[in-house]
């Protein structure tokens, strides 16, 4: 899985809570390039999404009768996707707590 996308999301939360406390955020200098934090969320929850669709597509095609698709295979795409998508609850988790954290700052 790949985990640049949540360390970009974890470092414009820590610049966001950081510009909002008034405090420089150590290690938090703009970087060249860098993708909008609405489109690596995006990406990933795409990527989450097409996981579970391939996975209930082959579990669909072996409860089918379809002798293409092996059973372990199956149950590791279901796994994979399981595991993606409590990945994703955790992220989300985790954003509406800094959220709630940034929104809690008295100014």
């Amino acid at each position: 899985m790949d985990t640049n996308g949540i360390e970009q999301m974890l470092s414009v939360l820590r610049s966001t809570a950081a510009q909002a406390t008034g405090k420089p955020a150590a290690g938090t200098a703009p970087v060249a390039g860098a993708t909008d934090f609405a489109q690596v969320l995006q990406n990933s929850i795409d990527k989450v999404n097409q996981t579970q669709q391939s996975a209930n597509q082959m579990a669909e095609k072996l409860a089918a009768g379809d002798t293409s698709q092996n059973l372990h295979e199956v149950m590791i795409a279901l796994q994979t996707a399981s595991v993606s998508f409590q990945e994703m609850v955790q992220v989300r988790n985790k954003l509406v707590t800094a959220y709630q954290d940034v929104m809690n700052i008295q100014v």
